[in-house]
């Protein structure tokens, strides 16, 4: 993949009105106990249609998750679970829906151990980005094409947070399905009410998910929309599209052609 750009790419008025728009969707948001950031990416335009309700679900950690909610993501009949956490995450916070019957895929996409990434301090988030989609590449492909296999949905995709590793992976899942820009940065702008530690205990329950400690702020809980628009922007720079991007790291035209067909209903 050629050298990603640091070009910002800066949020307009089409992503507040539609911040505004998909939030007021009463099936958006699943407040399913032991969960803060649980929700539905289904209502989306996208091309050729809309953005099924109920197939594609993203979500931080599920440890905490309570028995009805392991009873209503049996109901929606979850397929596919794909976990981004690193190991130690996994094995810190073991997942409440492992042994329902759903297939679990572990994909690190920081790899192994978080603590060793090669970036200077201070470190933003936008640097952590940048590393991911630059040199964990392959990982997230990985975690888009499980999304694209045959009879993966309905599915869920989550990380400790639900908010960056989740974020890539869905922002660049919908871009591939046709979903505009402006409702992809809107998505993961959700993440940055759901999860706010003035309202939540967001930070004490990720502190207990990922042994982070002091090191987790609320600045890392921000998600503003326009680092996501910069992702899209970075992989279009680097690979001429998003569908590039993701054929750069093993998924398939064939991949998105079963994935847009699972996932997008005809309008």
């Amino acid at each position: 993949m050629s050298e990603i750009a640091d070009d910002t790419c800066e949020a307009g008025s089409g992503v507040t009105e539609a911040i505004s728009l998909i939030a007021a969707a009463p099936r958006r948001r699943l407040p399913l106990g032991g969960t803060l950031n649980m929700r539905d990416v289904g209502g989306y335009p996208a091309a050729g249609g809309v953005t099924r309700w109920r197939t594609l679900l993203r979500s931080d950690a599920l440890h905490r998750l309570d028995q009805d909610g392991q009873a209503m993501l049996a109901g929606v009949g979850l397929r596919t679970v794909v976990d981004l956490r690193t190991p130690m995450e996994a094995e810190f916070a073991p997942s409440a829906l492992d042994g329902l019957g759903a297939s679990t895929l572990r994909i690190s996409v920081l790899g192994d151990d978080p603590q060793t990434l090669p970036l200077e301090p201070p470190v933003e988030l936008s640097d952590i980005y940048r590393y991911m989609m630059t040199h964990r590449g392959d990982k997230i492909g990985q975690a888009v094409k499980a999304l694209c296999a045959a009879a993966a949905l309905p599915a869920l995709v989550h990380c400790s947070a639900g908010k960056d590793r989740t974020g890539i992976v869905i922002a660049l899942t919908l871009a591939a399905v046709g979903v505009p820009d402006e409702y992809i940065a809107a998505d993961y702008a959700l993440s940055g009410s759901y999860l706010d530690p003035e309202t939540t205990p967001a930070i004490g329950q990720l502190a207990e998910s990922t042994q982070l400690g002091e090191q987790l702020t609320a600045a890392l809980l921000a998600s503003p929309p326009d680092l996501i628009l910069n992702v899209l922007r970075w992989a279009r720079s680097g690979a001429g599209s998003v569908a590039g991007y993701l054929a750069e790291h093993g998924v398939t035209a064939d991949d998105l052609a079963v994935l847009r067909d699972a996932l997008v209903e005809p309008g």
